[in-house]
């Protein structure tokens, strides 16, 4: 955990640069607006994914350590082809996974979130799971444990397959010749995340695109056919924690309303979006069916609403670092505390992108639950020894924070908001 952490203090500022060089890219070349709340939910996604792992709060159905102990048939040294042959397991084994995760009804609650966004951009590459607590990735890595591909390999190359998922998120990058036969490229993820009927349910692979053309997956990218991006039944919301449940607490209610008992059973393993006969009539539910004609979500935002909370964003930052920082200082059950804080930061601020009428109710918590952690401990997770009046300047945050936000919860409900954005028309 603590070295994961330390990683990811490297990482995410390096990822958050890169996230707004495009924006001011996008923004410099076709003079398109900053879409700041969907950039702000990917970016509270990418942090409570992250807090999540840093934590270990995950389950896997069989350790790597345990299949390498008892299935090893040899053992290999940690050489250059070592690392090779390890890579390519994982990118294998990301590729079932991948695709499992697309067709399977459960198993598509654990992925829709990086779906989620409407928009595509290397923000979106950060909408990751906190809903996979039992993980099955493990199980197809098994082709390298039986060759007895050194633990310590596996953890080295892990973080960089995921790192290297990170490039081609983007629109800004064309096809680029020969690579597009090997690796994935933005052209074909960009199919991937398309909700055009040409273009779904393809190009799982994570890094090489030949498990596509092998396995009968792979589309490229039609000249002429517009991608729009997003899912099928969209979630309506920029907060990440909602979006992480609302496929499971979809399929629990219609195995609850459902009169068929097989249905009850069988729902959780059909295809993605399967639904009971009698639950579908009875309950229907909305999908996008002209891709080419729909609005997108937009809660509208002013200049003011999003600069204060490009603010508390930047504010969640410098706790998370904190965290990951000093995790092995803070120790358990502390981390734990401090990992519920960042979740209910999240969930307070996207409450309020959402204009949630409990928004206030939410920064309330928030401000509660920071102010009672600085008074019981009488330090904010070892803060107090290096910086001088932190309780103080954090007292008096979450006491303004929560006062900001009634304001700009009874400027929503007494429509005094100046300029707003309204929803576009793809």
């Amino acid at each position: 955990m603590e070295t994961y952490g330390k990683i990811l203090m490297i990482a995410t500022p390096a990822f958050l640069l890169l996230v707004l060089f495009e924006k001011w890219y996008g923004w410099h070349k076709n003079k398109t607006a900053l879409q700041s709340m969907d950039t702000i939910s990917s970016l509270t996604s990418g942090v409570t994914n992250a807090t999540k792992d840093v934590l270990g709060l995950s389950v896997v159905v069989y350790s790597y350590s345990w299949m390498l102990n008892h299935f090893a048939i040899t053992h290999v040294s940690s050489s250059v082809l070592t690392y090779f042959i390890a890579f390519f397991a994982l990118d294998f084994a990301g590729y079932c996974v991948h695709r499992i995760d697309h067709v399977v009804n459960i198993f598509w609650n654990s992925h829709i979130i990086h779906h989620s966004s409407e928009e595509y951009d290397l923000a979106c590459a950060l909408r990751q799971s906190i809903s996979s607590i039992i993980k099955i990735f493990t199980i197809f890595i098994f082709p390298a444990a039986l060759l007895g591909v050194p633990e310590n390999v596996v953890a080295v190359v892990a973080p960089l397959h995921l790192f290297a998922q990170f490039w081609y998120h983007t629109v800004h990058i064309n096809k680029i010749g020969l690579l597009e036969k090997i690796f994935v490229t933005p052209s074909h993820h960009r199919v991937h995340h398309a909700i055009n009927k040409e273009y779904i349910d393809k190009n799982f692979g994570q890094i090489f695109i030949f498990w596509d053309k092998l396995f009968g997956t792979f589309q490229k990218e039609i000249k002429g056919v517009k991608t729009v991006y997003g899912i099928t039944h969209p979630v309506k919301t920029w907060n990440p924690v909602k979006i992480n449940f609302m496929h499971l607490a979809s399929l629990i209610k219609d195995a609850w309303h459902t009169k068929n008992w097989k249905d009850k059973l069988r729902i959780w393993f059909m295809p993605t979006g399967w639904r009971p006969a009698d639950i579908a009539v009875k309950y229907p539910k909305y999908k996008i069916e002209d891709v080419q004609d729909f609005e997108k979500y937009n809660t509208g935002e002013t200049k003011q609403l999003a600069a204060w909370c490009w603010f508390q964003l930047a504010l969640l930052m410098i706790f998370l670092t904190w965290l990951f920082g000093n995790i092995a200082t803070i120790g358990s059950p502390q981390m734990f505390i401090y990992g519920g804080f960042i979740f209910l930061f999240v969930y307070a601020l996207t409450e309020l992108m959402d204009r949630n009428k409990f928004a206030s109710l939410w920064e309330g918590l928030k401000a509660v639950a920071g102010t009672g952690i600085i008074f019981y401990y009488d330090d904010w997770f070892g803060a107090v020894k290096y910086i001088t009046g932190i309780k103080i300047i954090l007292s008096a945050y979450f006491i303004l924070s929560f006062a900001i936000t009634l304001l700009f919860s009874r400027a929503q409900y007494e429509k005094k908001d100046l300029k707003i954005i309204q929803p576009q028309t793809v």
